[in-house]
C-alpha cells in the first residue's frame, strides 16, 4: 500500500511552494515523522516530514513549484527493504527477452515548464533525443531557449520518449513538448538492432543536420572565443556539438601552438570566465514584487536628521556590565532606537497608520518590524506590543527573532502585521540611504553607522560621534509636518536618553 505525500497548507496568504531540497533520496526507506525535504514559501523554509514508514518515491524534483495540495512524492508502506541476496536478484531479474516489452501503461505528458515571470514562451533548439529512445529519469531530453537564457528540459519519469514538437517550434509555457510511455524500473532500451545500427552509424556519415552544429550553449562558448563550427569535433547525438566540447576546444585552443617569433601574435590575459546562474527563490521573487510595488503604488519620500549618539554611548559603557549581569543579555543601541519610535509615535499616530481600502486606520499599539538579512533574503519579523516592553525585554525579543529568521524557522505568524519598520544598513557601513516602506505600513526608520564628524557646540568645534536617521514615508497618509516632527522627536529621545524613562 502507498501513501501519498502532499504540499501540507502552511498559511492562508500561501497558494504555492517551492521544493528547495530533499534530504532523502528516491528508493530510501524513511521513518515515521522523518523529515525528507525542505519547502519554500515566499515567507518562510518548511520541513516535510514522512506520514508513514517505507520506502519513498519521489515525484517532484528541486526546484518545482508546486500548489497547496500537490502529491510530492509516495512512500510505500512494504516494511524496511533488506538487501537482496546474489540469489534473490538472480532469480528477480526478468530475461533480457521479456524487458522491453515492460510498459506500466502510464503515458506522462511533459509539458513548457514555467522558467520566469517575464518568460511566456520559448523555441525548442534542439532535441537531445529521438523519438523511440528510451529515457531514464532527470536525462536531459531537450535544449529549450528564452530571450534570456537557455534551459535543458530533463525527462520526467523513464520509458520512451515520444516526440510531439518539433526544433524550431515556439511554444508557449504550459504546451505539450513529449510524450513519455513509462516503463518499470530496470527495463532495457526499447531500441532495435537495426535501429540501433542506424544510430551508430549516423554519426559517422556527417550529412545529418546535427552534425557539426553547436547547442545554443555550446554557439555562445565558441563566439566568445572566436572559434568556428569546423574547429570543433562534435560528441553529441547525430554528432552534435555539446557545450562540454565546445569548452574543451577553448583549453585546446588556448594551449601554446609551435610558432616562429615572427609570427606570434601579440599575448592575451587568458582565463576562464564563468558565470552562475541560480534560479530566484520564491522569497526573493515576493520581495522584488513587494519592493516595486511601494515604489509604484505610494507616494513615498524621505526626510534626515542627525542624532548625537554620545549620551547613549555614554550609558552603555557605564551600565552595559550591570544590564548584562542581571538580564543576561546585552544592552544595544536598537532598544533605545525601539524606545524612542514607540513614544513618538504615540504623539504622532499618523505614522503608525495604514491604508485599507477607503478608510486609515490608525493602532493605538505599536507592533514594530525589525528588517532582518539573512542568506535568503531580507526578512521583517515583528517585536508585538513593544511599547509595553522593558529594554531587556526588547533586546530578547530581537535576538530570538533574528536567530530563528537565520536558521530559517520564522512562522508565518512572527512576520505578519507590524505598524512600523526599523532598518539597520549601518551594520553594514552605510552612511546614508533611503530605505523602502514595507507596505502596508506608512513609514520605516533607517539607521546607518556612526561616525566621528566635527560639530559646532557652543560656538566651539567638538568631535562627536554621529548617525544619520532616515524617515521614508506615505505623503498620502503623513504630511511633511508629522514626519519631520516625529524625526526631531525621535532624535530628541535619543540624545537626551532620560526622557525615555519620563516619558517627556
Amino acid at each position: 500500500m502507498s501513501v501519498e505525500v502532499k504540499v501540507p497548507a502552511v498559511g492562508e496568504s500561501i497558494n504555492e511552494v517551492t521544493i528547495a531540497q530533499w534530504l532523502k533520496n528516491d528508493g530510501e526507506f524513511v521513518e515515521m515523522d522523518e523529515v525528507i525535504c525542505e519547502l519554500e514559501s515566499d515567507k518562510a523554509t518548511f520541513e516535510l516530514t514522512a506520514e508513514k514508514s517505507g520506502t519513498l518515491k519521489i515525484l517532484a524534483q528541486e526546484g518545482e513549484t508546486l500548489s497547496i495540495g500537490s502529491v510530492i512524492c509516495k512512500i510505500e508502506e512494504n516494511g524496511q527493504a533488506e538487501k537482496p541476496t546474489k540469489a534473490d536478484k538472480k532469480e528477480a531479474e526478468p530475461e533480457p527477452s521479456k524487458t522491453e516489452s515492460q510498459k506500466t501503461g502510464k503515458v506522462v505528458e511533459m509539458k513548457v515548464p514555467e522558467l520566469a515571470e517575464s518568460i511566456t514562451e520559448v523555441v525548442l533548439s534542439s532535441w537531445l533525443k529521438d523519438d523511440g529512445d528510451y529515457v531514464e529519469l532527470d536525462e536531459a531530453l531537450a535544449e529549450i531557449e528564452s530571450d534570456k537564457a537557455t534551459f535543458e528540459l530533463p525527462a520526467e519519469t523513464q520509458g520512451i520518449l515520444r516526440v510531439v514538437a518539433k526544433e524550431g517550434d515556439t511554444l508557449k509555457i504550459g504546451d505539450l513538448i513529449c510524450r513519455i510511455e513509462e516503463t518499470k524500473s530496470g527495463t532495457a532500451k526499447e531500441t532495435t538492432p537495426a535501429r540501433e545500427e542506424t544510430k551508430t552509424s549516423a554519426p559517422q556519415q556527417g550529412d545529418s543536420y546535427a552534425s557539426g552544429h553547436p547547442s545554443p550553449a555550446a554557439a555562445k562558448i565558441l563566439s566568445e572565443k572566436g572559434l568556428s563550427q569546423g574547429d570543433v569535433k562534435g560528441t553529441g547525438v547525430g554528432g552534435r556539438i555539446t557545450k562540454e566540447d565546445a569548452l574543451n576546444a577553448e583549453k585546446k585552443v588556448a594551449a601554446p601552438a609551435e610558432k616562429s617569433p615572427a609570427d606570434e601574435e601579440p599575448q592575451r590575459v587568458s582565463g576562464f570566465r564563468n558565470q552562475d546562474r541560480k534560479k530566484i527563490s520564491q522569497l526573493r521573487k515576493t520581495i522584488a514584487k513587494r519592493l516595486v510595488s511601494v515604489k509604484n503604488e505610494t507616494a513615498m519620500l524621505t526626510t534626515f536628521n542627525e542624532v548625537d549618539m554620545l549620551p547613549i554611548m555614554d550609558i552603555r559603557k557605564k551600565y552595559k556590565e550591570q544590564f548584562k549581569d542581571k538580564f543576561e543579555v546585552n544592552l544595544g543601541f536598537m532598544s533605545f532606537f525601539v524606545k524612542a519610535c514607540c513614544l513618538a509615535l504615540k504623539e504622532w499616530p499618523a505614522v503608525n497608520a495604514m491604508i485599507d481600502g477607503d478608510e486609515i486606520v490608525y493602532n493605538d499599539f505599536c507592533d514594530v518590524s525589525i528588517a532582518v538579512s539573512t542568506p535568503k533574503g531580507l526578512v521583517v519579523p515583528v517585536i508585538r506590543n513593544a511599547e509595553k516592553m522593558s529594554f531587556d525585554q526588547i533586546e530578547k525579543e530581537i535576538i530570538r527573532l533574528a536567530t530563528r529568521a537565520r536558521d530559517g524557522k520564522l512562522s508565518i505568524e512572527e512576520m505578519q502585521g507590524g505598524t512600523f519598520t526599523i532598518t539597520n544598513g549601518g551594520v553594514f557601513g552605510s552612511m546614508l540611504s533611503t530605505p523602502i516602506i514595507n507596505a502596508p505600513q506608512s513609514a520605516i526608520l533607517g539607521m546607518h553607522n556612526i561616525v566621528e564628524r566635527p560639530m559646532a557646540v557652543n560656538r566651539e568645534v567638538k568631535i562627536k560621534p554621529i548617525m544619520y536617521v532616515a524617515l521614508s514615508y506615505d505623503h498620502r497618509i503623513i504630511d511633511g509636518r508629522e514626519s519631520v516632527s516625529f524625526l526631531v522627536r525621535v532624535k530628541e529621545f535619543l540624545e537626551d536618553p532620560t526622557r525615555l524613562l519620563l516619558g517627556i
